[in-house]
């Protein structure tokens, strides 16, 4: 706890980062890493062809005939190298992830379709995907080098740096098809799955400045103006945070942020209150403001209790009964709530370079977290031991480490649950045991 403080604090001043929305929304698109890649292999492509025929070009100067011969007799190996590798690496792209897209379909009717996400995001499987077509391609180019000359003297390339690049791709594409498998199967896993949502989630407190010295928000006045939203409808992903703060600044004005990040905002509807002057004009706030169709981890502090609290209530549900994933879902809501426990909540507050305030962004406060960890699992936990005893003992925890003035929505969570067990349970006996806090549940 100490050291994520600390890490908090060393934080506070940081300017946000003028690529940071740009990076978050390419990671969670598929298009862009494989884009990518054809176009290097193909700038790579260039430069090996330009290489052998400066080879080629040099022996021909020199005479070195019978070297150029074997360079042919080589060339026409690696040509049906070549051809067998292209013909098939097709195929293999499309069997590979078509099996790939029904371990996706499984893993989010298992756990949550909201899952879906992580495999998305896992740079592995770009990674993957990425170097298969770009040695498909790199195939397609370097069989159009091959000369149909057979004469040493006349020959204009031979495609020796080439052949050698196209092995070297297809050694990659084995390495990482290994890797692919198996980080694959690792998000298949459940307990995977939720370390690796819970990973996520701690970003967005990791990047949310603190105020120093646990200031308290400077007060801005009333409001002078608002900016609707002019935009199509949907779920505000993210603020392009270093824009408007810059934009706050030039025009010497506080930009506060109405709706939270994961609100769905409609046309016409405010999403910046404007404190100390005029609007800004509309054309510096263009592109400010992201919207998309579903909610994204970039600056959500609550997505992460959301995924976890779903999975936990899909492993509770009659047609799967799993209340070991339920707990494990638990293990990873207190985990994230221990460590906002002593933070300040309720708005986050960026600065210019000049230490002055210019956009304030609304976050759920303590209470809101807590009732999003807790509230929808502890109605299904009446009838599971394992998960009210596992909750009891979760919400010791945070009793422990929370301070005084946040003490009330967990004890308030722990007197619903022991209300919920007592008009539950059938026998004295079944009550003392579902309320005994156990961390592992039951063992």
């Amino acid at each position: 706890m100490s050291d994520w403080m600390v890490t908090q604090s060393s934080s506070a001043g940081r300017r946000p980062r003028a690529l940071s929305p740009l990076r978050e929304h390419l990671r969670d698109t598929f298009w862009f890493a494989p884009t990518a890649a054809m176009v290097i292999v193909f700038v790579v492509w260039i430069g090996a062809e330009a290489l052998d025929t400066a080879i080629v070009d040099a022996l021909q100067r020199e005479q070195d005939y019978e070297t150029l011969d074997e360079l042919l007799r080589f060339a026409e190996d690696a040509k049906a190298v070549v051809s067998a590798v292209g013909s098939a690496m097709m195929t293999f792209i499309g069997v590979v992830f078509s099996i790939s897209l029904v371990a996706v379909q499984m893993a989010s009717g298992q756990f949550t379709p909201r899952v879906v996400r992580l495999f998305v995001r896992s740079r592995i499987t770009k990674a993957t995907f990425a170097v298969f077509l770009a040695t498909f391609v790199l195939t397609l180019l370097v069989l159009t080098s091959f000369d149909t000359v057979d004469e040493p003297r006349a020959v204009t390339t031979v495609p020796l740096v080439q052949s050698v690049l196209t092995l070297c791709m297809v050694g990659l594409s084995l390495l990482l098809f290994v890797l692919y498998v198996n980080a694959t199967l690792r998000l298949m896993r459940i307990s995977h799955v939720i370390a690796r949502i819970a990973s996520e989630s701690f970003r967005v407190p990791a990047s949310m400045p603190v105020p120093v010295g646990g200031q308290a928000a400077p007060a801005h006045g009333t409001e002078t103006a608002w900016v609707p939203h002019d935009g199509r409808a949907g779920v505000l992903r993210d603020v392009h945070i270093a824009r408007l703060v810059r934009v706050a600044r030039k025009h010497g004005v506080v930009l506060r942020l109405v709706p939270r990040i994961g609100d769905f905002v409609v046309p016409g509807m405010p999403v910046l209150a404007v404190h100390g002057g005029p609007v800004p004009p509309r054309r510096a706030l263009r592109y400010a403001l992201s919207v998309g169709v579903e909610r994204t981890y970039h600056q959500d502090l609550g997505f992460g209790l959301r995924q976890l609290s779903d999975i936990a209530l899909r492993a509770l549900s009659p047609a799967i009964n799993d209340p070991t994933t339920a707990v494990q879902a638990l293990d990873r809501v207190v985990q994230f709530l221990a460590a906002l426990s002593r933070r300040p909540l309720d708005a986050a507050l960026h600065r210019d370079r000049a230490g002055a305030v210019r956009l304030v962004q609304p976050v759920p406060d303590w209470t809101e977290l807590v009732d999003l960890g807790f509230t929808e699992v502890r109605g299904c936990a009446v009838g599971s031991p394992q998960i009210s005893r596992r909750m009891l003992a979760g919400l010791d925890d945070l009793l422990l480490l929370a301070p005084p003035e946040r003490r009330e929505p967990l004890l308030r969570h722990r007197e619903l649950l022991r209300q919920a067990v007592d008009l539950a349970a059938q026998t004295a006996s079944d009550r003392d045991f579902a309320l005994r806090p156990d961390r592992q549940g039951i063992g």
